[in-house]
C-alpha cells in the first residue's frame, strides 16, 4: 500500500511540474461523488467476509481560490458504509457477529490543477465511525463486545478526471471506509 501511495504522489507531482492548467474546480463549484472501495480495514481476517463492499458519497464546495495562483480550497461532507460478518466454526460451535460501519464526517481539501481536465487534490477528514454488531449461532460461553464507535480521521489524495464540464471519474487514496476508492461524480 505504501508503494502505491508513493507512486501516486510522485506521478501527480511530476505531472504538475510538466504541465499546469486552469482549475477544473473553481470558486463556488459544488460536486457530488459516489464511490466503491477496494481494500478496507473493516472485515479483514481469516474468519471475516464482506457482505456489503465499502461504498461512499461525498459533497464538496469550493470556498477560496487563487491560493498559490491556481489553487482552490474546498470543504464538504462524507458518508461511508460497509458491512461484514465474522464467522467461526469449530465442531459443535458455529457462531459469529455481523458488523456494520458507517463513517460520517467533514473534509477539507486543497486542489491544484496539474493537467487539462484533471482535478488533483489532497486533504484531511475528521468524523465519527458508528459501529454496530449482532451475534448469531451457538456462541456457548464465549462473549465479545465490539467497539461501539470512535472518532475517525485521515489524510487523502485524489484526482477527478472530467469527461465533460459536469461529469467526472474519481480515484482517491486514503484511510476512510476504504484505502482506494473509485467512482463517478457530477458538478452541480
Amino acid at each position: 500500500m505504501k508503494k502505491l501511495i508513493t507512486f501516486t504522489l510522485l506521478t501527480m507531482f511530476s505531472l504538475a511540474a510538466i504541465h499546469a492548467q486552469e482549475s477544473t474546480f473553481s470558486l463556488g463549484d459544488k460536486i457530488i461523488g459516489v464511490g466503491i472501495g477496494l481494500g478496507s480495514q473493516y472485515g479483514t481476517g481469516v474468519f471475516a467476509s464482506t457482505t456489503v463492499p465499502p461504498v461512499s458519497i461525498s459533497f464538496e464546495k469550493a470556498i477560496k481560490d487563487e491560493i498559490f495562483e491556481k489553487g482552490v480550497i474546498g470543504i464538504g461532507g462524507y458518508v461511508g458504509y460497509t458491512s461484514y460478518k465474522w464467522n467461526y466454526i469449530n465442531g459443535a460451535y458455529n457462531y459469529g457477529w455481523k458488523y456494520t460501519n458507517i463513517i460520517i464526517g467533514a473534509r477539507g481539501s486543497f486542489h491544484y490543477p496539474v493537467v487539462d481536465k484533471l482535478d488533483t487534490y489532497g486533504g484531511v477528514f475528521i468524523g465519527y465511525n458508528i459501529v454496530s454488531s449482532t451475534s448469531f449461532g451457538s456462541v456457548g460461553t464465549y462473549s465479545y463486545s465490539p467497539d461501539k464507535g470512535r472518532l475517525a480521521f485521515s489524510g487523502f489524495v485524489g484526482a477527478r478526471y472530467y469527461f465533460s464540464d459536469k461529469f467526472f471519474g474519481l480515484s482517491e487514496l486514503g484511510y476512510g471506509i476504504a484505502y482506494l476508492t473509485l467512482g463517478l461524480g457530477i458538478k452541480l
